[in-house]
């Protein structure tokens, strides 16, 4: 189940005054079935919402959750899947998982509030934090929790680590520790944004891929008759741009933005690069051959730019897979973003 389907279930069981469990994944290493912060509601009836990853697993968690119920708790327990637990959930080989089976009660209006707060960070796509801190013992209170933003306010409890403070802020799920204590930080909206420019056959055929993949999809072109719904069904906004001259005009760009440079000619290309290394965008990449980048970095070089800024451009963009087509190029150019996601790529 989808983050933001989940959270919207708990809302609705939280505003249903019925308290239930919810299982969290806090670490995990081998082939375990699920990621760092996936989580699954376990109901006083054994139902379940949601899925840390099927079979033997699934169930031993279901079993404990009766007891966080009937404990009104919080537990840890560590889970050793061996290769024939991995078989019967269909993988390859087995993992090691830590996982945190806390109760949430329906009568602590606190608890509601963070899960709404959380819901309407990810339908604004507002750049927030949820803060999980991890009990120190193997049984303890439900863990504190708090949803926080980049510019400091705060929803939940008030003591868990200033996102601020942290440089740069986590892009995925990541457990650390802060004053003696542990926390988990899940970014919501960790997807990232991308503005494709340019409004071409290769943006048509990126568009439906960087969606599809979970980034935002934003497409700018000073062409109405490209930048528009009959070319780009997928995108989740189109901008028709007055001019490439004031391209980035009005974006909000940081750590979690990537900018796409596949206009129509070189001399927009450089036009929206000049303005890309001025941003703080976390990732710059832009289509052609060495010899047009190398074109472009010199032109640039003479009105100020040097290596540091050029540095932090993927050029020629996406990874070599030997690409030719635009269906073929776009797979390489979101499998480069995916990287960069992921942190395995600069």
């Amino acid at each position: 189940m989808h983050t933001m389907n989940l959270f919207q279930s708990i809302v609705e069981l939280l505003k249903g005054r019925e308290n239930f469990a919810l299982a969290t994944i806090l670490t995990r290493s081998g082939s375990a079935p699920r990621a760092v912060g996936t989580r699954m509601v376990v109901r006083s009836d054994r139902s379940i919402l949601g899925t840390v990853g099927g079979g033997i697993l699934e169930a031993q968690v279901q079993k404990l959750a009766a007891q966080v119920l009937l404990d009104r708790t919080t537990i840890l327990r560590e889970f050793d899947l061996t290769a024939e637990d991995a078989s019967n959930m269909g993988m390859i080989c087995g993992g090691d998982l830590q996982v945190m089976i806390q109760f949430v009660d329906a009568d602590d209006p606190s608890n509601l509030q963070l899960y709404e707060a959380a819901v309407n960070a990810l339908k604004t796509r507002r750049r927030s934090w949820l803060i999980t801190g991890i009990p120190t013992n193997g049984s303890e209170a439900s863990p504190r929790q708090s949803l926080a933003t980049k510019d400091g306010s705060v929803v939940g409890w008030t003591g868990a680590p200033d996102i601020a403070s942290l440089t740069p802020a986590p892009l995925q799920p990541q457990r650390i520790r802060h004053n003696g204590s542990e926390y988990l930080l899940e970014p919501l909206c960790s997807g990232g944004i991308v503005y494709i420019f340019g409004a071409g056959h290769i943006s048509q055929k990126l568009a439906p891929l960087t969606q599809l993949v979970g980034f935002h999809t934003v497409v700018l072109d000073d062409r109405p008759e490209f930048a528009n719904r009959r070319h780009f069904q997928a995108a989740d906004e189109i901008i028709v741009l007055h001019s490439f001259e004031s391209a980035l005009e009005g974006l909000e760009l940081d750590d979690a933005s990537y900018l796409v440079l596949v206009t129509r000619g070189h001399a927009h290309d450089k036009t929206v690069l000049k303005q890309a290394l001025a941003s703080g965008a976390g990732y710059i990449g832009m289509i052609g051959s060495r010899r047009k980048r190398d074109g472009i970095y010199r032109d640039l070089a003479s009105e100020g730019f040097d290596a540091s800024h050029f540095s932090r451009v993927h050029s020629p963009i996406g990874l070599d897979i030997g690409g030719e087509t635009p269906e073929e190029i776009a797979v390489s150019i979101v499998a480069e973003l995916i990287q960069v996601r992921a942190g395995k790529g600069r």
